[in-house]
Formats: C-alpha cells, structure tokens, sequence
C-alpha cells in the first residue's frame, strides 16, 4: 500500500510539473509568435518507450522534433514532437506567410528549419527553466537539433541512448490553440534513473 501511495504521489507531481512547464511554453510561444495562445489541460503520463509512437499517432507518421540534450543535475533528453502539419503551422504563423499545408506536406525549407529550431529552443527551454525553478536544479541543454521523420525512427534515438538505463519516459501532451486552429505537441522528458531519483528527492519524495 505504502509504494501504490508513494506511486500515486510521485505521478501527481510529475503532472503538476507538466502542468507549470507546459502554461509556460505556452506564454513563450504566444510572445515568439505575437498572438494569443490557450492550451488545453495538458494529458502526463510515463510511459515505456515502445508506446510512445502510437500515443503521436503512430510510428509511421510523420513528424518533426526537436531534440535536446541534458546535463547538470539531471542527465537525459527533452524531445519536443509535433506532426509536421502543425509544424507548418507554427512557422507559418511565425513567419507571417502561407497557409496551413495539406497533411501530406512533409519537408522544410532552410528558413523555415532555423525558425522551427528557434521556436523548439524557446518552448523547451522555458519548460525546462520551470522544472529547474520547481526543483532548484541545473538543468543545461544543447543546442537543438531538428529532424524531420517518422516518430518511430525519431523516438528510436533516445530509446537507444537511455534504454540501458530505463526503459520510461514522462510525457506531456500540449494542445495548443491559436483561434480556429488546434495544434497538439508533444513534451518528452527522458532522465536517466539517477536523474530521475534527484528530481523527486528535489521535491520531497
């Protein structure tokens, strides 16, 4: 009973830190792209790396993330995933052109990957500053790197690189809403183990 409680507990603070980091991406986003933003409750959940790809809409859709490395006190990977005709849309709305792509539209040009960078930069990192402020732990990221693909080969990177060590990961799905236009991202927060472990002592479990 003692561990189904702690369980419940630890969850309900990995929802609450979903909760805080995802409002503040939202407020970054609505500032980067001039326009006002509301997000939907976000839905938390950890889940093992193979049911990652159906929860996105399937290993085979196609989508673009940007990837994050992580060290400090917490060691892993933050990986934000949208499908690529919501990633069209943001930079369309960025860049103040087009509308939005059919969803067989795939690939970017160069300007529209510098500025679906910068937009995954900016909402990562003001989702990361939350968790960093809740927890008071350093939390340093990489540059970002963006990669166009299916979700099954884009989740396949993090899986390889910290399935040693884990095999879970905290999701955070962010449905965003800019007038008639709903656009659902995806947060993926991949700590090692140790990491994880710091992260809920941080917070008093």
């Amino acid at each position: 009973m003692q561990n189904q409680d702690t369980e419940i507990l630890e969850l309900d603070i990995l929802k609450e830190i979903g909760n805080i980091g995802a409002g503040n991406a939202t407020t970054a986003l609505s500032q980067l792209i001039n326009a006002r933003i509301d997000m939907n409750i976000p839905k938390v959940a950890v889940l093992p790396f193979n049911e990652l790809a159906e929860i996105i809409g399937g290993a085979e859709t196609l989508v673009a993330g940007i990837l994050l490395s992580l060290e400090g006190d917490v060691d892993g990977m933050m990986l934000f995933v949208l499908r690529t005709t919501s990633a069209h849309m943001l930079v369309n709305q960025l860049m103040g052109c087009g509308q939005p792509p059919s969803p067989e539209t795939g690939g970017f040009n160069e300007i529209e990957e510098s500025a679906l960078k910068e937009i995954g930069n900016i909402i990562t990192g003001s989702y990361l500053s939350s968790i960093s402020s809740l927890t008071n732990m350093l939390i340093i990221s990489s540059v970002p790197y963006l990669a166009v693909d299916m979700a099954g080969a884009i989740l396949s990177v993090p899986a390889i690189e910290f399935g040693k060590v884990g095999d879970e990961a905290l999701l955070i799905e962010s449905q965003f809403k800019d007038m008639d236009v709903d656009i659902s991202g995806y947060f993926i927060l991949i700590p090692t183990m140790e990491s994880y472990k710091r992260m809920l002592q941080s917070l008093g479990i």
